[in-house]
């Protein structure tokens, strides 16, 4: 070897360990996330992928639907319809997860790791990061575990890290392609330079259209997002009433905080002549027991302390028969939920 050669690779070599010295703490700290969370549903907490346990996770993927972008939330809603499906793909999610994790800690198939560990970033910006009541929760951890999944797949995982003890008992994987691009070790100072600029491009690019969707601030003023993560929705639709004064409305809980649940205290029905029908407290929990059809197994509406309670993503048609049956004038109506704030949601029927 020459010694233009030999200083070339003690050069790449020094480059390598220095920058895997730099971001150490950033590939410990992902890891950490990204193990912490898969860990969590397979070794500490494995109700959470119990589908008959209370803490399911197929609540919280319901619960982020109503502000998945690019048509998944549509996704999502038939995913949910098939239990089998939902319980392989969370599982699939958790074990991406705690593979990617440990990889990214133990400094093994460092770059695939990251490459995983930026997928897994996308899908929960995706699906959950309009999510957060006082600040965009998920919208931060996304980003930021994008941001680091970047930098660590650009340095790989230096000094400290399985992929670098291999390199030492079997040198002839520093220069095998695929051990560089999966694994650790120098990319040559040109690529470095056009990937690190290139992720960087992506990461802030990432990172501000998804800011300025969900809360503006950027290229328009501030708003709450198209999908509000801190007061309850309900999109009532395709509401009908019988000639008798029955009542039949799809109610769809399609905004607010996963939380908590949001509480319906009243319901009435309004025609031309005023206040028809009015179910509240009480008599409102009584009357939709045993009239509820929910469309999803998971987050339901269903009778509560106040009258009807439901958790966000919920969906359900909504049976309710007059107290006090009497012919209904043809005309127009106006059916209102109201909740435990005071919001109103409304929508309308006719009878012909």
């Amino acid at each position: 070897m020459s010694r233009y050669a030999a200083e070339q690779t003690y050069d790449q070599a020094a480059m390598v360990r220095m920058m895997g010295a730099a971001v150490l703490a950033v590939r410990l700290v992902i890891g950490w996330i990204y193990w912490g969370g898969g860990s969590r549903r397979f070794l500490y907490a494995p109700q959470k992928l119990n589908p008959h346990a209370h803490s399911w996770m197929a609540n919280k993927l319901q619960g982020g639907m109503p502000g998945a972008v690019f048509g998944l939330s549509h996704v999502i809603g038939i995913i949910l319809q098939h239990p089998a499906l939902v319980y392989w793909l969370l599982v699939l999610v958790s074990a991406a997860e705690l593979i990617s994790g440990a990889g990214l800690i133990l400094g093994f198939m460092t770059r695939m790791s990251a490459l995983m560990s930026m997928a897994l970033s996308i899908s929960l910006m995706l699906v959950f990061g309009w999510q957060g009541a006082t600040c965009i929760d998920e919208w931060t951890m996304a980003a930021a575990t994008f941001a680091m999944g970047c930098t660590v797949f650009v340095t790989g995982a230096g000094l400290w890290s399985i992929d670098s003890f291999l390199m030492k008992r079997n040198t002839g994987l520093a220069r095998a392609t695929w051990f560089r691009w999966l694994a650790s070790g120098p990319l040559g100072a040109r690529a470095l330079d056009a990937w690190g600029k290139g992720l960087g491009i992506i990461a802030i690019l990432f990172t501000l259209a998804f800011y300025n969707y969900y809360r503006g601030s950027i290229f328009s003023p501030f708003h709450g997002g198209p999908v509000s993560p801190a007061k309850h929705h309900i999109t009532l639709s395709q509401a009908s009433l019988s000639a008798s004064g029955r009542l039949k409305v799809l109610a769809d809980l399609d905004g607010g905080t996963p939380a908590v649940p949001s509480h319906v205290v009243k319901v009435t029905v309004k025609g031309p002549n005023g206040v028809l029908e009015e179910w509240a407290g009480e008599a409102l929990k009584e009357a939709v027991q045993g009239h509820i059809h929910n469309v999803y197994i998971y987050n339901q509406f269903a009778p509560g302390l106040y009258g009807l309670k439901a958790k966000v993503g919920a969906k359900a048609w909504i049976t309710l028969r007059p107290t006090t049956p009497a012919p209904l004038t043809a005309g127009n109506y106006t059916i209102t939920f109201q909740n435990i704030n005071g919001k109103k949601f409304q929508t309308g029927a006719s009878v012909p």
